[in-house]
């Protein structure tokens, strides 16, 4: 019997009963929840880009939102990375990791693929190839929030600064402490949110205009309920070392 006489009568015994073959996959990419990397983006290459300036006098992310204590760029701004990013959530999570029900908030994230050519190479010839995720923060930005148990322990300020000033260590940049009390901030300068008839703070608005009255600096806040006037002071917050 020859070699395709054989095949030929195996296929035809086989047709009844079929074989049962599962898809061979040689690699499956996973992205894990830890991972600092966007699930999607539209151009895998973009524009180095610099950092953001607010010239509109806008103050959004530049004070707390979810926790009690936090760090704020006090430096010039600039581009950090995922890894380093990382490492700071790390560090607060080890530090806060005794407290049962303590939480970790990270105010940005590196959404920005980054690009490097290789040293010596000539011009020309495109981009060079992905190297690692990055995000470009303004000064002012709020980066980690930290906070204990709601209606628990609550997080003591010795600690709050110990865990807050592991994280500054892994990051390029000079931050400061903040807390719930500190004001908002526009560059260099601390904006103190005025109050409305009913009492509470002015929710969110844009500095439309500067100006000086009777030797202080005064700054016109643009509210949901009209223009309002806030006095502005020079940095006061302890800076993390």
């Amino acid at each position: 019997m020859s070699l395709l006489s054989s095949f030929r009568n195996f296929s035809i015994a086989s047709r009844s009963t079929p074989l049962l073959i599962r898809p061979i996959i040689s690699h499956q990419q996973t992205r894990f929840a830890t991972k600092f990397a966007p699930t999607f983006v539209r151009h895998p290459r973009v524009h180095k880009g610099r950092a953001p300036v607010p010239i509109g006098g806008s103050i959004k992310g530049t004070a707390l939102n979810f926790g009690d204590y936090g760090i704020r760029v006090k430096s010039e701004g600039m581009r950090i990375s995922a890894k380093q990013l990382q490492a700071a959530e790390t560090a607060l999570k080890r530090k806060l990791k005794p407290i049962k029900g303590s939480k970790v908030w990270m105010r940005v994230f590196p959404d920005m693929p980054v690009c490097v050519k290789g040293n010596e190479t000539r011009m020309g010839k495109g981009k060079g190839s992905f190297e690692y995720w990055a995000c470009w923060v303004p000064t002012g930005r709020v980066l980690f929030e930290i906070a204990g148990e709601p209606g628990g322990a609550e997080l003591r300020p010795e600690l709050a600064r110990e865990a807050l000033r592991l994280a500054a260590d892994k990051l390029p940049c000079t931050v400061d402490m903040i807390d719930r009390a500190s004001p908002h901030r526009l560059g260099n300068l601390d904006i103190h949110r005025p109050k409305n008839v009913a009492g509470k703070n002015s929710i969110a608005g844009n500095v439309t205009s500067v100006a000086t009255e009777g030797g202080d600096i005064q700054v016109r806040i643009g509210g949901v309920r009209g223009l309002q006037v806030s006095r502005v002071e020079k940095p006061t917050t302890d800076t993390v070392a």
